[in-house]
């Protein structure tokens, strides 16, 4: 339990929260606030920019101290954070309850075991990726000293996401730590009890003024971004994202954006179609749809959609039984807005499965359209609910031409068992991502890169490129001041002449690399020449015994 006041009862000193409680506009007929920390009035602009102020000048004393950049303290709070998720994980999956009525399974899986296993990973490793990397020489450079610092940026600002508030906030935020930052973490409005939850935990158990948590709304975020930073991370809508980069702008500041799009999913007759039904269906419901890389329609024959659509009514009865609405395993629509907004989408087409909806509990009953045309609002748009139009096609570059007509998807979803259809959505089209055969798996993968192109986002992270995200690349040529290399390095100097010219070409000339030559490699051959020549002596010896005989 926190302090009144806002203290942290680890130390006494003041915990670095912006305190909001205005009312959701989305959200009225609940009447919950954004965040319900204090229920002070709401502060004046000038009073929120001097709050920044007081936070960021805090942040970027810690950051000059060089506190943040020790590896200890670095791995310190990482554990800490850990530990934060092992003893909260009943008030985490109760708030992604109060938020989204999120099964408990699903918030497992997506947020608490994944945020331990991303932390599990970082510490496994922290203590390699922080090395100086030593990049190969070339000949000029055999006699000097080659490294690649990885310097921190400094403060960097990590901006979550409503549809998985902890994850997608808290798994940059562990990366930025990792590589030595400051990080301001700003948590979305939306999802006011897991915002809610943050802002309470999280400075119990990361140092304040290295981490501070900051919340509030559209209003307190914008404010945000006139304050520099050194990085910003975003996870968001591509029409916030641009408002994110267009202020970053004004410093030149790096940016990695998250976004979304319309994440096409291909189906041909090649494949065990019930599987793909399940793969695909579970992508497009788990979290009722609330992801940015759910699929968002279905390209296929005409008669592979029929098989489709009756498959599709069998599982979905398997998962959820004859009355959907009362599963405990799907979860709510986050608001009234996007509930509205969905019900909207729902008059595409023509409805083959579901279509039912219940306002009273932002209910959306899982829903496959047919018929859509590709200026159906619901082609346009990303979807992010529990809705899945099929738009058919005679063939695979039939489907192609259909994706490369449009803004490059966050994620592509291939399902065929023909390898040539395979390599030719992997080498005709462009996307952040691909998965053949499943969807969203490759999320889980932390030895993948997941990122955006184009309008779905720039920039990467998970594991090692999260860690690579947050760091700088300082390159370092080192040289000595002998007598030798001085000479060398001599040709350089005026006055100039054929000679030094000739040899600083020589010198600096491209030369194709050598082969590689491990260690295995060298002393296997070695090995081999040893036994060879023992083989030779034994049978030399023998040979000279016989004949002595």
């Amino acid at each position: 339990m926190s302090a009144p006041n806002g203290l942290n009862t680890n130390n006494n000193k003041p915990v670095p929260i912006i305190i909001v409680s205005e009312k959701n506009e989305t959200n009225k007929d609940h009447q919950e606030t954004v965040i319900d920390i204090e229920t002070e009035p709401p502060t004046p602009d000038t009073e929120i920019m001097a709050n920044f102020d007081d936070t960021l000048q805090r942040a970027r004393l810690a950051y000059a101290s060089g506190k943040s950049r020790n590896v200890s303290f670095r791995r310190k709070q990482l554990e800490n954070l850990l530990r934060c998720y092992e003893e909260n994980e009943n008030e985490i999956i109760s708030a992604l309850d109060a938020d989204l009525r999120r099964p408990k399974q699903e918030s497992l899986i997506v947020e608490t075991e994944f945020m331990k296993n991303d932390i599990k990973h970082i510490l496994y490793h922290l203590n390699d990726w922080v090395k100086a990397e030593k990049p190969e020489k070339s000949f000029v450079n055999l006699m000097d000293d080659l490294q690649i610092f990885n310097d921190p940026f400094g403060v960097v600002l990590v901006i979550g996401a409503w549809n998985y508030p902890l994850q997608l906030l808290l798994v940059p935020v562990a990366a930025a730590i990792a590589a030595g930052n400051c990080v301001v973490i700003k948590p979305s409005e939306i999802a006011a009890n897991c915002a809610k939850f943050i802002a309470e935990k999280i400075p119990k158990y990361l140092d304040n003024e290295c981490y501070p948590v900051v919340c509030g709304g559209p209003t307190e975020t914008a404010e945000l971004l006139n304050q520099r930073f050194d990085y910003i991370f975003y996870t968001g809508s591509t029409r916030v994202g641009k408002i994110v980069h267009a202020a970053a702008n004004k410093y030149l500041t790096p940016t990695t954006l998250e976004l979304g799009g319309k994440s096409p999913c291909y189906i041909d007759k090649s494949v065990e179609l019930r599987t793909a039904v399940k793969r695909i269906l579970w992508g497009k419901l788990i979290n009722c749809g609330q992801t940015c890389i759910a699929p968002d329609y279905v390209l296929c024959s005409k008669e592979m959609q029929d098989k489709f659509v009756t498959e599709a009514k069998d599982v979905l009865k398997e998962w959820y039984g004859e009355n959907i609405q009362n599963s405990p395993d799907l979860s709510r629509v986050i608001n009234q807005n996007n509930f509205q907004r969905l019900v909207g989408l729902m008059k595409s087409g023509r409805i083959v499965v579901g279509g039912k909806y219940d306002a009273a509990e932002r209910f959306i009953e899982p829903t496959i359209i047919v018929d859509v045309k590709p200026s159906d609002p619901i082609m346009e748009e990303e979807i992010f609910g529990p809705i899945l139009p099929i738009y058919t096609v005679e063939n695979a570059y039939d489907a192609m031409k259909f994706i490369n007509a449009r803004e490059s998807p966050l994620v592509l979803y291939i399902f065929t068992t023909e390898t040539e259809v395979q390599n030719l959505f992997i080498n005709g089209t462009h996307s952040g991502g691909m998965c053949l055969n499943d969807t969203i798996m490759h999320y889980a993968v932390d030895t993948l890169p997941f990122g955006g192109v184009g309008m779905s986002g720039m920039g990467r992270y998970h594991g090692k490129y999260g860690f690579d995200t947050f760091t700088h690349k300082k390159s370092c040529l080192g040289k000595d001041l002998s007598a030798f290399g001085e000479k060398l390095a001599s040709a350089r100097y005026p006055p100039y002449s054929d000679a030094k010219g000739s040899l600083l070409s020589f010198l600096l000339r491209k030369r194709r690399p050598l082969p590689k030559l491990y260690l295995t490699h060298i002393l296997a051959v070695g090995v081999g020449v040893g036994l060879t020549f023992l083989a030779n002596f034994y049978l030399q010896v023998r040979k000279g015994k016989l004949l002595s005989r």
